[in-house]
């Protein structure tokens, strides 16, 4: 079952209804000239593992990612959007949102992304163990992709980011693979709350050091003595 953001279990079950790759492709919008931000649905299972610490490299095979510095590695193996918020996107900017659209790896149904807790735990089909590390801070690269006015300010402004997660157990994941939420840490630190204190609300940051270990490692070093 899934749960809510209070830790009540609900009637809906969560479920993958996607698993999302990249290709490489050119960009004016990034430093590198290139991104991989184009990620489109999988038609086979996608082997999720750990990639390290500071490879820049994706934790999904077959995933391109255009800037190894500051995306990729242990603590943003894998980046999860919920199918509701693209829907509350789309009907916003009238226009159909597919999914791996905003380049997310993992597009779920029934999972509160936003309300999950750093450190959270989540299966994935059989065997793969995903940990939620931290949100999505939203870049240049995808306001170009997206074409879209102003895009950086209103996705802040909405403050429903989508979660990045490291691999904890490898394992292949494919379309319609159940999601269970297997440990939620007792801290109050969600990704929609991280997220505030990453970019609207800074004073907010003392908050975050509860969820120690469970930080990324650069944000840890910065607020666990």
């Amino acid at each position: 079952m899934a749960l809510t953001a209070r830790g009540y279990s609900c009637l809906l079950m969560a479920t993958l209804l996607s698993v999302n790759v990249g290709r490489m492709a050119a960009s004016r919008h990034t430093d590198t000239g290139i991104t991989g931000i184009d990620k489109r649905p999988s038609a086979d299972p996608v082997a999720l593992r750990d990639p390290g610490p500071g490879t820049g490299t994706s934790g999904a095979a077959g995933d391109a990612i255009g800037d190894p510095r500051s995306h990729g590695g242990t603590d943003q193996a894998v980046y999860a959007y919920a199918r509701e918020e693209l829907d509350h996107w789309q009907a916003e900017l009238g226009r159909p949102l597919t999914n791996g659209v905003f380049g997310e790896n993992l597009t779920t149904a029934g999972l509160d992304v936003n309300g999950a807790l750093v450190g959270e735990r989540w299966q994935v089909g059989d065997a793969c163990v995903l940990e939620v590390t931290s949100p999505r801070i939203p870049c240049r690269t995808f306001a170009g992709w997206l074409e879209e006015q102003l895009w950086v300010k209103r996705f802040t402004q909405r403050g429903a980011p989508g979660a990045y997660l490291r691999v904890i157990a490898p394992g292949s994941v494919t379309a319609g693979d159940a999601i269970t939420v297997l440990h939620r840490p007792a801290h109050g630190v969600t990704i929609a709350l991280m997220f505030r204190a990453l970019t609207t609300d800074k004073a907010l940051q003392p908050q975050l050091a509860v969820a120690g270990d469970a930080l990324p490692e650069s944000l840890r070093r910065q607020l666990v003595p």
